[in-house]
């Protein structure tokens, strides 16, 4: 054969080479985002000391968990979840200036307050103890939940776990303030003991989403579970532990629990049932390994479709059919066109869901979802998805969403937020009131000394009928590392309308991996803080110092509460209405926003419904929907002045004085 035959035969497969290679970084150069300097410089922000337990600092604090057997060659891979944090009114005055961190170093659940917390707002941090619930050394927790689940008005925690299925911590009546005796622990999953041991589910949770789902005027919960009921945590369990069977399609999770509420008592014995819809969601869309749940009312009927985030494997999004006293979902899945690829089908995607968050990026009055995935340059470069909600209207949405179509684009790279590393939670928030939102990201996985991506990669080809043994996983033990010095990001609009990661410019860029955010005004000025939580180290809270903040309207939407006088103890002005959404309109045009019952992974933003304004000081016009207390749809229209504003809701809307 003749050199120049052998060229032609060579020519197809260079020209691939060649047409890769300047793909890749074409890529790769649309991630240096033009415009970051001159973005990062309208903000500020402050690191400050979080208060935490007398003596705690102390306590011997871990890097590692004790796993099941199985698991040991893997143990710093299953070491790698369980930090989480929240930011809530937890002394019941009206400001988000209270903290629960979920701190992995301990396996401690702390409440405490934030460093901008006025001294009336102030306690003796503290760790909640399950006792005398069954507790044991096998069981981890895993997240903290604020939030009112029995309409008393004051804030109640929800703790999830790997090892046992949830504890909510309620608050009494008679508490006067903050400790642990103030809170009485409740099993969410009936379960009976007569020798003292825990003998229910083992549940592994990396997730829990608060909504009104069933629009009965009462928060219910759904669960999200990763690994299969097993012992994952106990050193000397049986091997009935697995890992999934796919890295692109698994389905063999702990999966997905609906809880309904039920029913509740307020008083110094609080107490709140709440029954498991086991039909609720699709079996299809209930099995997989859950990372991530949020929602929002994308159809204007007061109930929240849902988005679940799986790792290795297809998300789902959920449309919500539910009636009062029973929930149900269908699924929704995007359309393919011939230029789309099937990952960025909604519904249809290979990636490792890791975090979601629903917020209004292109400022049209409607919801928009981003939602994390491993998107590691030289590692496992998927791509984060930033859905675009392309419904002209709720009512499109509507019908789309009826005939099981899930009316959103992945446009993830045309808005610069495609690639950022390994990423988790997920939170958006206008931190200069501007009207824009930004984009928060926790990332980063195992931090360690000793690179381990080429035995990952080499997985990563695997026989997928192999994966579920532990055996067959590469070595992930202390001091290998897998995308541990990644930072956490912080994403903010340039002039020319893309995002910027601007975290190295904020000094955000601390090289330890983060899971969890938090967010809220936890001064009532109009500024919105942060904080978060980071696996095997300190969580951290940022005050916002931005040198020119536009203005702002701020909305804390209650109910009515039952069995307290606002003002009394831990008791706030009302109950959160949860599944309030409110679009405001202003001459720059259309926001919407929502009352955020807690959803995501290991973060929990507080309830305000906050929209920025930028220079706009005119009236508002705010369009409200929102169930009252018994579960009545209601929809109306006010005029508001920028500012901070309590609104009581009823069957109609009224102002009233925070306490």
């Amino acid at each position: 054969m003749s050199h120049r035959r052998r060229f032609r035969r060579l020519v197809p497969g260079l020209v691939t080479i060649v047409v890769a290679a300047s793909m890749f970084f074409a890529v790769r150069s649309s991630v240096a985002v033009a415009g970051g300097d001159e973005a990062a410089a309208a903000y500020a922000f402050k690191e400050m000391q979080i208060a935490m337990p007398p003596g705690y600092d102390s306590r011997p604090m871990r890097t590692i968990r004790d796993v099941n057997p199985a698991y040991q060659k893997i143990r710093a891979w299953i070491s790698s979840v369980g930090a989480s944090i929240a930011l809530n009114d937890v002394t019941g005055h009206g400001r988000a200036d209270g903290m629960c961190i979920v701190d992995t170093r301990t396996d401690s659940v702390v409440v405490t307050y934030t460093p901008t917390a006025p001294e009336a707002d102030r306690f003796t941090p503290f760790v909640l103890d399950g006792e005398p619930l069954p507790m044991d050394d096998t069981m981890a927790p895993t997240g903290c939940t604020p939030g009112d689940f029995n309409g008393d008005g004051r804030n109640d925690f929800l703790i999830t776990y790997w090892g046992r299925t949830p504890v909510l911590f309620m608050a009494k009546a008679g508490a006067g303030a903050p400790s642990p005796e103030a809170y009485v622990p409740r099993e969410v999953v009936p379960s009976q003991s007569i020798d003292g041991r825990y003998h229910g589910p083992r549940w592994n949770t990396d997730a829990a989403y608060v909504a009104d789902l069933d629009g009965s005027g009462h928060p219910s919960i759904i669960i999200g579970n990763y690994f299969p009921d097993s012992d994952v945590l106990d050193p000397h369990g049986i091997r009935n532990v697995e890992m999934n069977d796919s890295l692109s399609s698994a389905k063999n999770a702990g999966g997905d629990h609906v809880l309904r509420y039920h029913s509740s008592t307020t008083g110094d014995d609080p107490e709140v049932a709440f029954v498991e819809e086991k039909d609720a969601i699709p079996f299809d869309a209930s099995t997989g390994w859950t990372l991530a749940i949020s929602g929002a009312d994308l159809t204007g009927s007061g109930l929240p479709e849902v988005y679940i985030a799986n790792d290795f494997g297809h998300g789902h999004l959920l449309h919500n059919v539910s009636t009062p006293g029973r929930i149900r979902f269908t699924e929704a899945t995007g359309e393919r066109t011939p230029t789309t690829p099937k990952s960025f089908v909604l519904g249809k995607g290979s990636f490792k869901g890791m975090g979601v968050d629903f917020g209004d990026v292109d400022g049209n009055g409607s919801f928009d979802m981003m939602v994390s995935n491993i998107t590691v340059a030289w590692g496992l470069e998927e791509s984060n998805f930033l859905w675009i909600n392309k419904a002209r209207s709720q009512d499109e949405a509507a019908t789309k969403l009826a005939a099981g179509v899930a009316p959103f684009t992945q446009e993830a790279a045309d808005n610069g937020v495609a690639w950022t590393g390994w990423g988790w939670d997920a939170k958006m928030g206008d931190f200069l009131n501007s009207g824009d939102q930004n984009i928060l990201q926790a990332v980063g996985f195992v931090k360690g000394n000793i690179d381990r991506w080429p035995w990952l990669q080499e997985m990563a080809m695997t026989n997928d009928n192999l994966l579920s043994n532990p055996a067959m996983w590469p070595n992930v033990g202390p001091g290998d590392d897998l995308a541990g010095d990644e930072p956490m990001a912080f994403y903010a609009r340039t002039a020319s309308g893309k995002y910027a990661n601007i975290t190295k410019q904020l000094g955000l860029d601390v090289p330890i991996p983060t899971r969890g955010i938090a967010t809220a005004d936890t001064t009532g000025r109009g500024a919105l803080d942060f904080a978060i939580a980071r696996q095997w180290g300190p969580p951290a809270f940022y005050a916002n110092q931005a040198p020119d903040l536009g203005n702002h309207l701020t909305l804390n939407l209650v109910r009515p509460s039952e069995g307290a006088t606002p003002g009394q103890g831990l008791a706030g002005t009302g109950s959160p209405a949860y599944g309030a959404t409110v679009t405001i309109t202003t001459p720059d045009g259309k926001q919407v926003g929502q009352l955020d019952g807690g959803g995501g992974h290991g973060g929990f933003r507080s309830f305000e419904v906050r929209f920025g304004l930028g220079d706009y000081t005119g009236p508002v016009t705010a369009d409200f929907t929102w169930r009252d207390a018994d579960g009545g749809l209601h929809k109306k229209t006010r005029q508001l002045t920028a500012g901070s504003h309590t609104l009581m809701l009823t069957d109609d809307l009224q102002e009233v004085t925070a306490r």
